[in-house]
């Protein structure tokens, strides 16, 4: 039979990354360091809130901008963490944070409007631009600038049709941090030239050294036109329970909150409970995982150091954007290749919009023994990928 996909779907063949599950799916002893899903277990005070919540009847729709209480205690913490001072009202609960990117773009969009995304950078965006009908505009960023998002490069891309600005902040796949010199220089684009931003911060709590994110909404004259994107996937170890926020203007929340409620009519109950608890209880648990998370940034830096290996500083989140440009194949290939004969699982940078086949992404999400094998293993396979042999 002759299916019609829609025009909207660009990508309509199967990616390198159901390529590579499937591969895996047939091999035993596979060590995965490709996905973004903290192996951490969710802290014990926020499942037993979750438990506690569908014990107490927490199994039917709430309203759709989410609990009352729970969006209360988003608008505390915004305060008191971001220098961010929103009303309940302009919150908005989201069954993920993914799904608040891809509400703001059905609600803001018409066809043929454009948006800035950095390249390489996380590619969920580039596909909930195109559903939307508008066009992705890919702002480069290099390894020799450790993959900072620049208002140089933001302002070479902008057109008449350039509407939306989106940040990520700490960067999935990078992990870099925007200084805040260059938020506020962004900042100045974006009024020069009306444009909305999003400022993706589910990383923020993941930050290294003396690195710091500074809230995009925070700067003056930005809140009016920045949605805020957030969640609990990350630094509570929350991916499945599928919660996340973002903060808005009300003129804007209006909109956004009816297209959330076409979607999925509300963030599951039990997860916003769940989520409040996150939020309330001893924030002690966060420290703990970015500290592990940290712990394991310095063990695989040493480890790509000593396979001749570089990468972008990593200046927050879990992963390591490696450049194996030097091992002469592609890193699709590569990707496959080490897959195939040494059963560790990477992505290439190509699921990531990166701008050359030449870089990977390593998560740290497996225990210190689990990314010591791992090591092992792609020490032992480097010389007979070396050159495409």
């Amino acid at each position: 039979m002759n299916y019609r996909i829609a025009d909207r779907i660009v990508h309509k063949d199967e990616s390198i990354r159901s390529k590579m599950l499937g591969i895996a799916a047939k091999l035993e002893g596979v060590i995965a360091l490709g996905r973004g899903d903290p192996d951490l277990p969710t802290p014990a005070h926020i499942l037993e809130a979750g438990q506690k919540a569908l014990a107490g009847g927490a199994t039917h729709y709430t309203a759709p901008q989410g609990l009352p209480e729970l969006r209360e205690a988003i608008c505390t913490k915004l305060e008191r963490e971001n220098n961010l001072l929103y009303k309940p009202d302009e919150i908005v609960v989201t069954a993920g944070a993914q799904e608040g990117i891809y509400v703001t773009m059905l609600a803001l969009l018409n066809a043929g409007d454009e948006v800035l995304l950095t390249s390489p950078g996380y590619t969920s965006y580039n596909q909930a631009v195109e559903l939307a009908g508008g066009v992705v505009v890919t702002v480069p960023t290099y390894q020799h600038q450790n993959f900072a998002l620049t208002a140089e490069a933001v302002k070479a891309k902008i057109t008449s049709r350039s509407r939306i600005l989106c940040l990520m902040n700490p960067s999935n796949p990078t992990g870099a941090v925007t200084p805040k010199a260059e938020i506020e220089k962004l900042a100045a684009l974006a009024l020069e030239h009306d444009l909305i931003v999003i400022s993706d911060e589910i990383y923020e709590r993941l930050v290294f050294d003396d690195s710091s994110v500074t809230s995009f909404a925070s700067l003056p004259g930005m809140k009016e036109r920045t949605i805020t994107v957030n969640g609990f996937s990350k630094a509570y170890a929350m991916t499945g329970w599928r919660i996340g926020y973002f903060a808005a203007p009300r003129e804007l929340v209006i909109p956004m909150n009816e297209i959330h409620h076409g979607l999925t009519i509300c963030a599951p109950a039990v997860s916003q409970h769940a989520a409040l608890a996150a939020l309330r209880g001893s924030q002690d648990c966060v420290e703990e995982y970015r500290q592990i998370f940290a712990s394991r940034r310095t063990y695989f830096r040493g480890v790509l150091d000593g396979l001749g290996l570089s990468y972008g500083e990593p200046q927050g989140a879990f992963y390591l954007y490696t450049n194996i440009s030097s091992l002469g194949l592609g890193a699709g290939e590569f990707c496959v290749r080490l897959l195939e004969e040494a059963k560790v699982m990477i992505f290439p940078g190509s699921l990531f919009g990166d701008h050359n086949d030449d870089f990977i992404r390593i998560s740290l999400l497996q225990p210190q023994a689990k990314l010591e094998e791992a090591a092992e293993r792609i020490a032992a396979a480097l010389p007979k990928l070396k050159g495409g042999a």
